[in-house]
């Protein structure tokens, strides 16, 4: 399968100061898919701008016209199934079916505690996150829903006349942990990481690559849990988050090399975040353009 290049654009420049800019040249760029992280704040962008996933991603999709676009990733922490099913099948017509839901169990981080709860433990999370998944998959499915559930409930919740796609829109379930992969198993149309977290401070890239094969093969174990083909499965890395940092994106040699070693893993999609000035993503922007422009034909 054809290695696509992604992108994801922070939700922090004004939609008239740069946002709307950057989405529309991410498609003449010929990325695949844009994404954007939904959070309410995020780590060093706490106390700067930030805006909301939903509305930059309607305000993207009347902007462009071949790009696919998403979250990466929505998490319970602060979301309510049955109102956001709503806002999902909104924004799947208004893009015209060009909308992925990138889906996880949320973190400990900001957005945990926002609404002035206590953070879940991992386990609460893991849990949260099934039901999470289970209730979106029907309520995005059916035209009517009603459910009692440990965390979310519904009842009779319309979603007329559903997706655009169909049977729904596609998940793509970001997980590491076995239920977590056996959620990306059953219910995922691709699964995303961004490797292993324990490697990013002292590992080496060498030990990422073999973190991940274990990922990937856990994955693999899951579905033949199920008798699903793993091969259906799109797979999906975030980058940023690895050992290597940025230095995939500071030559075109250097970034071939990296996809490289990931597609024989059998990844499918490689995500790249969009330049930041003076921050973890801070990358040379001509050097990202020439990447997302001719970094494929060398990949083939």
């Amino acid at each position: 399968m054809k290695l696509r290049l992604s992108t994801v654009i922070l939700p922090y420049r004004r939609w008239h100061e740069g946002g709307r800019a950057a989405w529309q040249r991410a498609e003449e760029l010929g990325f695949h898919t844009a994404y954007t992280y939904d959070h309410l704040s995020w780590r060093s962008f706490r106390d700067g701008p930030w805006f909301g996933a939903v509305p930059t991603l309607t305000a993207a999709a009347a902007v462009t016209r071949r790009m696919r676009m998403g979250t990466l990733v929505t998490s319970p922490n602060f979301r309510h199934p049955v109102p956001y099913a709503k806002e999902l099948i909104s924004l799947d017509d208004i893009s015209g079916g060009r909308f992925t839901l990138g889906v996880g169990a949320g973190g400990s981080g900001f957005d945990a505690t926002v609404l002035g709860q206590e953070p879940w433990s991992p386990r609460e999370r893991a849990d949260r996150f099934a039901e999470f998944v289970q209730l979106l998959d029907r309520l995005l499915t059916e035209d009517s829903v009603s459910y009692d559930g440990d965390f979310y409930s519904a009842h009779e919740a319309r979603n007329i006349p559903g997706c655009v796609q169909r049977p729904r829109l596609p998940f793509m379930v970001a997980a590491t942990g076995p239920r977590g992969l056996r959620l990306a198993a059953r219910y995922g149309q691709a699964w995303v990481t961004t490797g292993d977290p324990k490697l990013f401070e002292s590992g080496t890239p060498e030990q990422s690559v073999r973190a991940i094969r274990g990922q990937v093969e856990k994955l693999a174990d899951a579905c033949a849990e199920i008798g699903r083909d793993v091969a259906e499965l799109g797979k999906v890395l975030l980058t940023g988050f690895t050992p290597d940092r940025g230095r995939p994106l500071e030559s075109l040699d250097a970034f071939v090399d990296f996809a490289g070693r990931h597609r024989e893993l059998g990844f499918t999609e490689i995500v790249l975040h969009w330049p930041i000035p003076d921050s973890d993503f801070a990358a040379d922007e001509k050097v990202f353009e020439q990447i997302a422009m001719e970094a494929q034909a060398q990949l083939r």
